[in-house]
């Protein structure tokens, strides 16, 4: 677990080196946005003067990494509760050939490495030893304006790297902003170029979108920009009405705590969309196992709770003892599938000790082998019949249970 005291003395402690060394050194990128915002950074990038070699002699093989040495990054490890700090050297890039690296790097001034970062309010600079800004892009103006603008021509950055079009419309989503109108314009023309990011790059910037403030922004300006046309078009083919409830849903569930990603992802497509088209998705996204299965579980039982207070309770109470049914009934209430108080009254059974949500079966499938009966068809008839006549406590003991099962296998038996 990192400290974020740890961690932010750590950051402070690697440029009293790097200075102390004779080089130049400051924090970079998006801690210095946060600290700005009056934000806690989630981590905190460097950026320095030293070339790479010069990097790993001052702190030592042992505590560096070259994993992007070619891009001139180290990363420097610290003490285990501080983490690590990527030190990047201060550089220019070479043409992007495959829309995520530059082909080559030349090692700069801070100035022209700030000309090549992707939107202002990431362009800047802190001194953290005599708490100076060094912003050579705009950057405090447009945090102050609040406004998402890209560094030089916006339609270089998105080519250099195209998923920036979608960072874009999260740093918008995410800080409240907008985004400046040369920009947009640029990610409308070069929409459809998203494709081309990996899918595993694109399902990371949709989760930030649809589990961190602003989501429901996040997704208008997905639509209005263009972009969901390549990466969600399951959401541009709803009709208006539908989309709108959508949109109400994940408010809706934001408001009580941020939701998870796949009760994100199903509160946006359900009820819309069926099971089959979440996996359709997943794998476009490349999405893990779970993180499909839940999410389509979502989507497939969005109406199971409707009706709650009538229903049977050896219907309702497969439903609420999946493990994912706390979600369900989350999303549930978000799109006011039902009555208003379905949802409260199923958040009273979840709150019931498991044993008694959830009871031990009065009869399982080695109990009836024991008790003479063949494997076959009627078995999951017999077990399931069984099952639901405990929930709804029309059978109490085991003994009740074995009765009705004899019975059920006469009444189901074959004619002689």
């Amino acid at each position: 677990m990192i400290d974020p005291q740890q961690q932010r003395r750590f950051a402070l402690d690697v440029v009293h080196q790097l200075r102390g060394a004779g080089f130049e050194a400051y924090w970079a990128g998006g801690c210095v946005r946060d600290e700005l915002l009056g934000r806690r950074p989630k981590d905190y990038d460097v950026a320095t003067n030293a070339t790479p070699p010069q990097i790993r002699g001052l702190f030592g093989k042992p505590r560096t990494l070259p994993l992007g040495a070619a891009f001139g990054v180290i990363t420097v490890l610290g003490p285990r509760p501080a983490g690590m700090i990527e030190v990047a050297t201060f550089r220019q890039d070479a043409e992007y050939s495959d829309g995520r690296h530059p082909d080559h790097v030349t090692f700069s001034s801070a100035r022209e490495d700030a000309a090549r970062r992707d939107f202002t309010i990431n362009g800047m600079f802190f001194d953290p030893v005599e708490g100076q800004v060094i912003d050579f892009v705009g950057g405090q103006e447009d945090l102050r304006e609040g406004v998402i603008r890209a560094i030089g021509s916006p339609q270089l950055r998105f080519a250099e790297d195209k998923l920036r079009m979608l960072r874009a419309v999260r740093f918008a989503a995410a800080f409240g902003f907008a985004i400046d109108a040369e920009t947009a314009a640029a990610v409308r023309e070069m929409a459809g170029q998203i494709t081309v990011v990996s899918p595993e790059r694109i399902a990371m910037e949709m989760r930030r979108v649809l589990t961190e403030s602003g989501r429901v922004q996040g997704i208008r300006l997905l639509i209005e920009l263009g972009l969901a046309a390549a990466v969600l078009p399951e959401i541009v083919a709803h009709d208006e009405a539908s989309r709108i409830r959508a949109l109400q849903a994940l408010d809706v569930l934001g408001r009580v705590q941020a939701p998870t990603f796949p009760l994100a992802l199903a509160a946006l497509l359900a009820p819309q969309t069926d099971a089959a088209l979440v996996s359709e998705l997943s794998l476009r996204w490349k999405l893990s196992n779970k993180e499909t299965d839940e999410a389509a579980w979502l989507v497939e039982q969005c109406d199971a709770l409707a009706g709650a207070r009538t229903m049977r309770w050896s219907r309702l109470q497969p439903v609420l003892a999946h493990p994912w049914a706390e979600s369900l009934v989350a999303l549930h209430a978000a799109s006011a599938l039902g009555g208003p108080d379905e949802a409260a009254f199923c958040r009273e059974l979840l709150a019931q000790p498991r044993e008694t949500l959830d009871p031990p079966p009065l009869l399982t499938g080695d109990d009836l082998r024991k008790l003479g009966f063949l494997p076959g068809p009627k078995f999951k008839t017999i077990l399931q019949t069984v099952r639901d006549a405990q929930l709804d406590g029309q059978v109490r003991t085991k003994e009740e249970a074995q009765q009705l099962a004899a019975r059920l296998a006469a009444d189901i038996s074959p004619p002689t």
